[in-house]
This record gives structure tokens, C-alpha cells and sequence, in this order.
């Protein structure tokens, strides 16, 4: 799974992590040979750092007309790269194996920013604290959730941090990225340039069915994921966005081309829909329509009936 997590209490919000997707992980809204109008999965999911998340506290809203949203799932996207300077974001990069935790003893492989540009883009060693916490342990960060310091054991992150740099561990991902692991219930969401693999619970979005005040967007591959929402106030249909995870429940951050009356903006949220429902509930009607996400023949088992309000191509 390939997006990129920015936090909320970051300048330019946490699940910014301006991760620089190479350029045939790329992905746009396309038609399907069979199928009229279809959001279509991109096949080349495997590249790492395919979408860019801003942390919670942060507008999402974007102004650069070609910013990345999700730069390989089905939903449309723009191109990558831009909305963050990809050379701004490169920083001295990875100083440790997050896969195979290659730290000296008593340490620990860390995502973190080295740019000091509100999103994780590198990873370097860090120390295990005593008595550290376990997953679902209640965990505290050192500075800020970028700066790659927390009080979880190895190969967990604290993750969810509120403004009292207080959050929940989570596991992250074993295996490797060609065959990542994680617990019953979750999927594996790698973003960031590959500085982010985190094991993450899969969810409906046409249910609520995320916990707490966690959203549901979509992997890059083929699961939907919780995780946090850095929308703030903003995030309703029509607002602008730039990053996966910058609209409310429900929604998903849209090409421009999708949504009525969206300009001067990377994208626009706009809802997911249910292709079962013979009424055209999208509020751009009758502009927009409830098209498939996936393209014909390539939904997985349950997933059949997700589609996306958009204006037909």
C-alpha cells in the first residue's frame, strides 16, 4: 500500500510526509475499455511513496494545480511532487533499514523528517527507552511526532498524537515490502519514500466504520485504511485538498476535474458512493455521477460496489 502520512500538529500537517513517487507510479482517472467512466486503479502500485498525507491540525487545502493526492490508487489523482519541492524533501535519507532493524543494540529504526518540513522522509537509528510500551500502550514523542524519538519498543511507532505528544503504539510492518505482514484485521501501508510502513485496520468507506475520529481512504493497491483525519475544520464536499487524508469521513480528495466548480486547487473532496443505489445521490448532480473506483473485473471480493462521485470523463 502506497501513501504518504503528514501530522496535524506540524506546520504543514503531520501526514504531509512529502514522499516523491517515481514517475510510472503516477496515477490519473482513466476510463476502462469496459467501462464508460471508471476510476481506475493504477498496476504500478508497487513503487514506494505513491500518496501524501498532511498530520492532523493541518487545512489540507492545496493551490498548486498539479499537487499529488493518490499517486496510486483508484482514486483520480494529479501529478507528484510538486505541491512539496520533491529536492526540498529529499533531505540525507535512509541511515537504517526500517525492514530489518540493522540499529546497534539497545536501538531502534525511526521514521522521521530530516527537513524540518512537517513530514517523514528518512529514517535514522534511535534509542529504546526503558520499560517501553507495548502495542496499544498509550506512548509519548520526544519533541514532535516527526522527529523520530518516542517511548514504544522496536519495530513499534508511536502513532495518533494528539497536541500533549501523546499517542497509541502500533506495530509496524514485518516481512518485507515485497511481502509485507501484519496482525488479523489490518493491512500493511507503506508511504513516505518507504519511511512509513505501518500496520493499519481496513475499513468500509461507505461505512463508519474507522474508530474514534480516524477516516477511511484508500491504500494504493486494493484495501481502504483507517487512519487519522487532518482536516481540521475544513474537508467538506467541494473544499480544496491536497493530500489523502484532508477530508472528512466519506470523502476522498478528488481531481479537480472531478468536482463542480473546483479550481485554483490541487483537488476537492468529493464522496465515495454506492454503485448499487439506482439514485444519483452525488451532491454535484447531475454533473457528477456515481462511477466505478475500480476498473471492470479488477474489484476485490466485497468491494464490488464502491464507486466515486465524479463528473464523467
Amino acid at each position: 500500500m502506497r501513501t504518504t502520512h503528514v501530522l496535524r500538529t506540524l506546520a504543514l500537517g503531520a501526514v504531509v510526509l512529502g514522499g516523491c513517487p517515481k514517475d510510472n507510479n503516477e496515477a490519473t482517472a482513466t476510463k476502462s475499455s469496459n467501462v464508460d467512466d471508471t476510476v481506475a486503479a493504477s498496476d504500478s502500485a508497487s513503487t514506494t511513496g505513491g500518496t501524501t498525507m498532511v498530520a492532523p491540525g493541518t487545512s489540507g487545502g492545496g493551490t498548486t494545480s498539479d499537487a499529488m493526492t493518490d499517486g496510486s490508487s483508484g482514486a483520480p489523482t494529479t501529478g507528484a511532487c510538486s505541491f512539496l519541492n520533491c529536492g526540498d524533501m529529499s533531505g540525507d535519507g535512509f541511515q537504517c533499514d526500517i525492514w530489518n532493524e540493522d540499529c546497534p543494540e539497545g536501538q531502534k529504526c525511526m521514521p522521521w523528517d530530516d527537513t524540518n518540513m512537517g513530514s517523514w522522509n528518512a529514517t535514522k537509528c534511535s534509542p529504546v527507552q526503558e520499560n517501553p510500551g507495548q502495542k496499544g500502550d498509550e506512548c509519548t514523542v520526544t519533541g514532535s511526532a516527526t522527529d523520530g524519538i518516542d517511548s514504544c519498543d522496536k519495530h513499534l511507532l508511536c502513532w495518533y498524537v494528539d497536541d500533549m505528544n501523546v499517542g497509541t503504539c502500533i506495530d509496524m510492518c514485518t516481512g518485507s515490502e515485497e511481502a509485507a505482514m501484519c496482525g488479523n484485521g489490518e493491512s500493511c501501508d507503506v508511504s513516505n519514500m518507504g519511511s512509513l510502513i505501518l500496520c493499519l485496520s481496513t475499513c468500509d468507506p461507505l461505512v463508519q466504520s474507522c474508530p474514534g475520529d480516524q477516516i477511511c481512504f484508500f491504500d494504493g493497491v486494493d484495501q481502504f485504511i483507517c487512519d487519522f483525519d487532518a482536516s481540521g475544520e475544513e474537508g467538506q464536499y467541494g473544499d480544496a485538498c491536497a493530500f489523502v487524508n484532508v477530508c472528512d469521513y466519506g470523502l476522498f480528495c478528488s481531481d479537480p476535474a472531478g468536482v463542480p466548480d473546483c479550481v485554483d486547487a490541487s483537488g476537492c473532496c468529493s464522496p465515495y458512493c454506492d454503485l448499487s443505489v439506482a439514485e444519483n445521490t452525488c451532491p454535484g448532480a447531475p454533473m457528477q455521477e456515481c462511477v466505478p473506483w475500480y476498473t471492470e473485473g479488477s474489484e476485490p471480493p466485497g468491494q464490488e460496489n464502491i464507486g466515486a462521485c465524479q463528473i464523467p470523463v
